[in-house]
C-alpha cells in the first residue's frame, strides 16, 4: 500500500509539471485591432471663414415728421419696390402748416409789390428833386427787405410742402422689408426720427466674415493684388449654408477692411453672392470659402487614427506581416472627419483606427481591415 501511494503521488507531480510546461509554451494571442488603408485622392484646398449674411444695402426707415400713424400699408417680410407706400401719417397738422406758410408767402409778395411800386414812383421824382434822395434810398432798401422776406417765406412754404410729403412714407429702394416697429395709432417723430422698419436689398446677398491674416495673405497672393477689385485672377467664393448645402451661385470678394485686428490676428472681409430666388436672408449663419489649389495625390486618414503628444503627431502603421510601427506625421488641413497628412505616410499603407491603446510599436497584431467610412462612422466626402 505505501508503495502504491508513492507511485500515485509521483504520477500527479509529473502531470502537473507537464501542464506547467504546456502553459508556458502557449504565448498569448496577438491583440485585435482595426486597420484602414489611407485614402489617396486629389483634394481642393480652401481658405474658409464663418460669417453672417446681410443685405448689400441696409436701409432704416424713420419718421421725419411728427404725427400719429394712420395705417401700415405693407405686408411684413415681403419684397417692396422703390416708391411703394409703407406708412401713412396723419397729414392734417402738416396741411395746416402748408396753408399758413402759403399765406405768409402771399403777404410777403404783396409787401414786395408795394415796395416796388414806391421805388418806381420815387425814381422820376428824385431826378426832378421833387423828393429827397434819402427818401428814395429808403424806398429802395424797403424793396430789398421785402424781396428777402419773400424768399424766406417761400423757403418756409417749400419746407412745409416737404414735411407734408413725409406723411406718406415711401420705400426708397427695392428690397426685403422687415417687421414693423410701430402700428396704427402710434405717435411718431416727437423729438426724434422714430424707427419704423428696415429694408434690406438681398440680391446680391452679402456675407461679412473675419478670417486669419495668413489666409488673407494666401488669398491676396493668389488674386495677384491686395487692393484692386475685379482683377482678372479673382478667386471665386462658395457659400455654405447652415444645412451644409452649397449656394448654387458663386460669389466674389467685394470688401476687405484696411487693418488687421491686432488682438485677434484677423481681418474683416465681405463677399457678394447672386441671390435671385431670395433664399438667403440677412442674419443667416454662413460659411464662405475660396479654393486656393487642388492638392494632387493627397494622403488622408481619419482624425481618430492620429495621436498627439506635446505637439508631436504620430500614427501606428501595420506592415504586411502585421507588425506595428510608430510613424511621425505632419498633419495639414481637416476635411470633415479626415485629416490631410503633409508627410509621414504614403499610399497603400495601413493605419490603426481602433485599438490604439492595446498595442505598442514592434508587437504583432491581428488586423481586421475596414474602410475609412466604417472607421469614422461617416462617408468620406
Amino acid at each position: 500500500m505505501p508503495g502504491m501511494k508513492t507511485c500515485a503521488a509521483l504520477c500527479a507531480a509529473l502531470w502537473l509539471a507537464s501542464c506547467d510546461e504546456e502553459v508556458e509554451a502557449a504565448p498569448p494571442p496577438p491583440p485585435k485591432v482595426k486597420v484602414a488603408e489611407v485614402l489617396v485622392r486629389d483634394m481642393p484646398i480652401y481658405v474658409e471663414a464663418i460669417g453672417e449674411a446681410r443685405g448689400n444695402m441696409e436701409i432704416e426707415i424713420r419718421a421725419r415728421v411728427e404725427g400719429f400713424i394712420e395705417s401700415v400699408d405693407f405686408k411684413e417680410g415681403t419684397l417692396v419696390k422703390k416708391g411703394d407706400l409703407l406708412y401713412t401719417i396723419d397729414a392734417r397738422p402738416s396741411q395746416t402748416a402748408v396753408a399758413q406758410a402759403k399765406a405768409s408767402l402771399a403777404e410777403a409778395e404783396a409787401n414786395l409789390a408795394r415796395a416796388h411800386q414806391d421805388v418806381v414812383r420815387y425814381e422820376p421824382l428824385v431826378a426832378k428833386n421833387a423828393i429827397s434822395r434819402e427818401e428814395y434810398e429808403t424806398a429802395v432798401a424797403l424793396e430789398k427787405a421785402a424781396a428777402a422776406a419773400v424768399e424766406a417765406s417761400r423757403a418756409v412754404a417749400e419746407r412745409a410742402d416737404i414735411d407734408l410729403s413725409y406723411t406718406k412714407v415711401l420705400a426708397p429702394d427695392d428690397g426685403l422689408v422687415g417687421k414693423t416697429e410701430v402700428y396704427a395709432g402710434t405717435l411718431v417723430g416727437r423729438g426724434q426720427n422714430t424707427l419704423l422698419t428696415r429694408i434690406s436689398r438681398v440680391d446680391p446677398i452679402h456675407v461679412r466674415f473675419t478670417f486669419p491674416e495668413k489666409d488673407y495673405l494666401e488669398y491676396a497672393r493668389r488674386k495677384g493684388s491686395g487692393t484692386t477689385p475685379g482683377s482678372e485672377s479673382e478667386v471665386p467664393f462658395e457659400l455654405v449654408l447652415a444645412d451644409a448645402s452649397v449656394h448654387p451661385q458663386p460669389g466674389k470678394l467685394v470688401f476687405v477692411d484696411r487693418t488687421v485686428d491686432p488682438r485677434t490676428g484677423t481681418i474683416l472681409g465681405e463677399a457678394a453672392f447672386p441671390n435671385p430666388d431670395h433664399i438667403v436672408r440677412p442674419g443667416q449663419y454662413a460659411r464662405v470659402r475660396a479654393q486656393m489649389e487642388v492638392r494632387k495625390g493627397a494622403v488622408l486618414v481619419p482624425q481618430g487614427a492620429v495621436q498627439e503628444i506635446q505637439g508631436i503627431y504620430n500614427v501606428l502603421v501595420v506592415s504586411k506581416d502585421n507588425k506595428v510601427e510608430q510613424r511621425l506625421v505632419q498633419p495639414g488641413r481637416r476635411f470633415g472627419h479626415l485629416w490631410l497628412m503633409e508627410s509621414g505616410l504614403k499610399g497603400g499603407e495601413r493605419v490603426i483606427v481602433e485599438g490604439l491603446q492595446k498595442v505598442r510599436p514592434g508587437v504583432q497584431v491581428e488586423a481586421q481591415t475596414v474602410t475609412i467610412e466604417e472607421a469614422s462612422g461617416a462617408p468620406a466626402q
